[in-house]
Formats: C-alpha cells, structure tokens, sequence
C-alpha cells in the first residue's frame, strides 16, 4: 500500500494549522460534528428528490464512542458518505471544501442548512490524535475505503470491509498524556458532553453518546448501579430560530439565565429575525443589573457568534460598540466569511453590516423604553446610563448624536430625572441656554451658591452627578441649538443692563479693596471680583474658559503626574454684611486674612479640599 504524500503547500498548512491556527484543543470534536452534519445534510438533501434514499429525517444521527482503553474517539455519521476520489480530493488536499463545492453545484440558496465553506476544519484532528483513520462508503456504492494518516508525513486510501453501510467513521487515537497537555480529558463522559453542549448544541441532527447514570438499583433503598443508555447530547433547535409566536416570556428568560449565568431575569429582551442582507438570527438581552466587574478593564463585551448553529467565538466585540457593551446575546447567520478556521474570521463587510444592524435594534428598543415604559427605563439608566454617556463622550463626540435623546439627568424641576428634549420643551421662551451644576451629588450641587440666581429666574438646571457629565456636555456644546452653561462660568451673567451698570460702578469704587484680596490669594485665584449672581451667601468660585473647577477635580484624580489648573475667579456678593465689612477694614492686614478665610469657605461650598486646614481653623478663632 503506497503512501501518499501531502502537496508541499499542504504541509506546511497543515503544520501551521496544528500549532498555530487554532487556539483551543478542544474545538476538533467541534469540526468533526460540523462535517458529519453536512454529510447528513447532503444526503438528506438528496433524499427529497430521490424516492430510493429510503431514509427520513428521522432516521440520521451523529453518533461518539470513546474507548477508555484503546484511547480512541470515534464520531460515525449516516450521511452521503465518500468515493475514493472524494477521499483524495477532500482530505488529500488541505482547504479543499466538498460542502462548500455542493452547495455550489445544487444551486443552494442561502436558506440551506449545509454549514460549508469551512475546508481545514477536519485536520483540527491531529492537534490530539496521533493517528486518524477515516472509514467512508458512498451512498449506493458497493465499496468501502479506508482513509489514514499520522499527520504532516502523507496519508494512505485502500478499499475496506469496515466502511459503514453508508456515510463515515472517523476514529482519533490520542496522543499520549504530556506534563504540559492532559489528552485523556476528551475521554471523559462530561467533557464530551460539555463540548457538543457548548459549541454544538444547536446542530439540526441528534448527536448521540452512550452515557452512563446513575441510579437507584430496583427494589432497594440505597444500592445503586450504573446504567448505560443511548442519550441524544444536543437539543437540536435553537431557541432563536423558533417562531416569536411559540415563545414566551419565560423560554426568553429561562434561556438568559441558563446560558449567561445570571440569577435574576432580563430587564428585557429582543428576539431579532433579519431577512436582509446579510440575513441573521440574533438574542439581545439587557441584564437587570450590572455585572460587579462591568466598570472594570477586565469586563470584556460581546455577543455570542454561530454560524448556522455552530458556535463560531465565545464573545465577539466587533458586534457591539463600547456604548452599548451591557448587552448580552448571540447572533446566529449563515452569510458570514469564515476563513481558514472557524476561530478566524474575516472582518468583511458582512460583519459590519449585521453589527450596523443591531446598534440600530438597540437603540430603537431603548428608545421605545424611554418612551413606553418610562420606570424601566430609569431602572436601565441607574445600571448603564454611565455608559451611554461614556459613549458622547468618546471619539471626540462622534456618536453624539446617536446618543443624547437617550440621556437621563437629575434636574431641578424634581426628583424624576429628565431627558434633554424635556428639559428644551419646559424652557422659558426668554431664556436661551441650557443651565447645569456639577457636584458630587444632588444635595451638593443644591447647597451651590451660584445656582441661586439661575433658580431665582425660574430657570432649570441640569445636576451633574458623573463624573462624565460635564465631558459629555462639552462634547455635545449644544442640543436643538441651545448651548451648554454651566452655572459656575464667570462669563454667566443674567442681570439686567442697569444691574451691570450699576455693579460696574461699585466695582470701579472697589477696586483697591479687590486689588488687596486678589494680591493675597495670589496663585490661588485670578482675580477677585464683584459678583451678580449672588443672592444670600458671601462669595463663591467661578471659572474662565472650557475648564472648570469640576473637571480639574475629575482630571486630577487621574492616575498621572500631569496635574490642570483651573482659571479661578472668587465672587464676592456686595450685598453681604461680609462685604461691608471688608470695606470697612480696607487698607489693613486683616483684608488678606479674610480673603483667605473666604476663600477656603468657597473651597469647601464646592466640594473641594482646603489646603491648609490648620491656618484655617486659626483664621476663624482669631477673626472671631
């Protein structure tokens, strides 16, 4: 019997392939089942046209046997089977594709169920085995043969008595056990078990297995005994290829919750058949709470991805924009381009489509949310909210406008936090900007002195509780052609012309008395000013251009040697007894005294950390 030697190119991807391609082991038995569903596949096809078939949908199965001693699995199928030329052209020529070749040669439509394009996959093989023998019959042939190969050196084809009736056996003997790799594992009933669970749970044929259980022995009370039945591993039909008229709610939280491993239900779900191009099945689910590592790096996001019920990758990303990385699912198609593996894939314009598809089905259900269901939806927002936002704030606003009708912020009109179009629609027709305070919470924010003569003006604000918030609204500058304020810019002015006019004046009578505070808190703050927008309380801190006093806070508590400034300018209310009586100390040392006694009470309005906290507390014995 000639050895066969594999085409030089063959080799060397055969050997790459071995070592390289493929990242887990355990994905060979998953390439064998695949294979012997399209051998099925192909001869049930058959089968509806040709009467002498004899054979039924019923009547097919993928049937494993391990074999303890011989260290052998062996995967059988009663499907088309192959002729010796098959044989040479199929397993002697690494890539070559008999699924893909007939489908194209049946004129198959995309509907069909043979899985295909995948022409390395059966060489997965010899990651484990030493040895794999292929025993195969044609359907209808009166001959068997027999295939073999111990990997890179060739391969042997001769007739045999051993071939099935018709359709295939392939038998893998395992490579002996290393301290590096445990090949005995795949011996194991629960490993079996667990692998056609996990990445051929949902091919259409039963995939059979001796199992052992057990069990309570007749007629006693505590002796038990192992018993062996033939057990179907698979369950053969996906839930998301069933009609949305078969399900209920709990088949979609049932199947959340077994599948992802979460103890409660879903906050809600989307079942998703999509007949375009490319055509897919998808699973979306909302988990009701964040996982405990969801704000972390080592949170990693993604969908599910099969392909024709083949599990292809555990959690693919590029499904998902960082956005809307909370969501949990899987999408299922048969038009994707899979590429030398069916861990390789392609990231074609197929990909890309069906990932465009379902960032659009996410954003409409929250939408529909938002406005159907308006308690679940601040249910949501309290989870992921921060992501969405997170989302604005990216890519230098890019998704900006995908985004901010999907936003929630705390307000002052009430306890029931508002979305932006909200906000807009209860605005006074006077006024024309949108107002926000950022603190570290919403009693923080409310004990803000800068916020009273906005308030006072009848004018709503914006609580920025986030951290993100305020980058967020920087990134936006403006919805429905209303531009973002924040109530602690020195530029917000909201008096009157004869209110500017007149506190011009006092600040021109002033300005020695603001010239000696400004020199005492100089490197601290700007300037000192004069303020407007004070109502009962004695100064406050405002800012100049695009940071703030609430980003520098954000921006400093980085991790980073690199430490922002802020462009301070401290108010002071010239309606306060406090003023007046800075006046009256005008041209003393204790007008330094009390600019930094104010100055640090301002700190400490803001949520900000005073410097020196014992000069402080010295300032106010000796001034009292």
């Amino acid at each position: 019997m000639e050895t066969k030697a594999f085409q030089a190119e063959s080799k060397k991807l055969l050997d790459m392939m071995i070592h390289s391609i493929y990242t887990h082991k355990e994905i060979f038995l998953r390439e064998l089942i695949s294979n012997a569903s399209d051998a099925i596949d192909k001869l049930y096809f058959r089968s509806l046209t040709d009467d002498s078939v004899g054979m039924n949908k019923e009547d097919f199965a993928i049937r494993i046997d391990t074999d303890k001693d011989a260290r052998t699995i062996t995967v059988t199928d009663n499907g088309i089977g192959m002729t010796a030329e098959e044989l040479e052209a199929n397993l002697g020529t690494i890539a070559a594709s008999g699924s893909l070749g007939f489908k194209t040669d049946n004129e198959l439509g995309d509907d069909s169920q043979i899985i295909g394009q995948f022409g390395v996959g059966f060489y997965s093989a010899f990651m484990v085995a030493k040895r794999v023998t292929v025993y195969t019959r044609a359907f209808g042939a009166a001959k068997g043969y027999k295939w073999q190969s111990e990997g890179v050196e060739g391969y042997t084809i001769e007739e045999t008595d051993e071939a099935p009736a018709n359709g295939t056996r392939i038998v893998l003997e395992l490579m002996d056990d290393t301290e590096e790799e445990g090949y005995s594992e795949f011996l194991e009933q629960y490993r079996i078990q667990g692998l056609v669970k996990r990445y051929s749970d949902y091919i259409r044929f039963p995939i059979q297995m001796e199992v052992s259980h057990r069990k309570l022995k007749e007629g006693t009370e505590d002796e038990y005994e192992d018993v062996i039945s033939l057990d179907t591993l698979n369950s053969m039909v996906p839930l998301w290829r069933k009609n949305r008229s078969e399900l209920t709610e709990d088949d979609y939280n049932s199947f959340y919750q077994e599948k992802f491993v979460d103890y409660m239900p879903p906050m809600a779900y989307k079942h998703v058949h999509n007949e375009g191009m490319p055509a897919y099945d998808a699973l979306l689910y909302i988990p009701a709470k964040a996982p405990f590592d969801y704000y972390t790096r080592e949170y990693e996001k993604g969908l599910q991805l099969y392909s024709n019920g083949v599990l292809i990758m555990e959690k693919c990303g590029d499904l998902l924009p960082d956005y809307y990385s909370f969501v949990r699912g899987l999408v299922d198609s048969e038009d994707l381009s899979l590429n030398i593996s069916r861990e390789m894939l392609q990231h074609d314009r197929q990909l890309k489509a069906i990932s465009r598809s379902i960032e659009k089905t996410i954003k409409s259900e929250l939408a529909q949310m938002l406005k159907k269901d308006r308690d679940k939806y601040a249910q949501f927002f309290e989870a992921f909210g921060t992501q969405l936002k997170y989302g604005v704030y990216a890519d230098y606003g890019m998704h900006k406008d995908d985004l901010q009708d999907l936003l929630l912020f705390e307000s002052s009109r009430g306890d029931k936090p508002v979305t932006l179009a909200e906000y807009v629609e209860n605005m006074p027709e006077e006024q024309k900007e949108i107002y926000y305070a950022s603190g570290a919470s919403r009693a923080a924010i409310e004990a803000l002195p800068q916020t009273e003569t906005v308030l006072a003006k009848g004018y709503e604000i914006l609580y920025f509780t986030a951290p993100v918030d305020e980058f967020a609204a920087k990134q936006m500058v403006s919805y429905k052609d209303k531009l973002f304020k924040s109530v602690t810019e020195s530029a917000l002015d909201l008096s009157t012309e004869e209110e500017k006019k007149a506190l011009d004046e006092k600040q021109e009578e002033n300005k020695d008395l603001l010239g000696e505070m400004s020199k005492a808190l100089e490197g601290k703050v700007e300037r000192v000013v004069l303020s407007s927008r004070l109502k009962s309380h004695p100064v406050c801190l405002t800012s100049e251009g695009d940071l703030t006093l609430e980003m520098q806070q954000v921006l400093n508590a980085m991790p980073t040697d690199k430490k922002v400034q802020a462009k301070v300018i401290m108010e002071v209310n010239p309606e306060h007894p406090v003023f007046a009586k800075l006046t009256a100390l005008a041209g003393t040392d204790k007008v330094a005294k009390y600019a930094k006694l104010l100055f640090n009470q301002a700190l400490l309005l803001e949520g900000m950390p005073i410097e020196n906290p014992t000069e402080f507390s010295e300032l106010i014995c000796e001034l009292m």
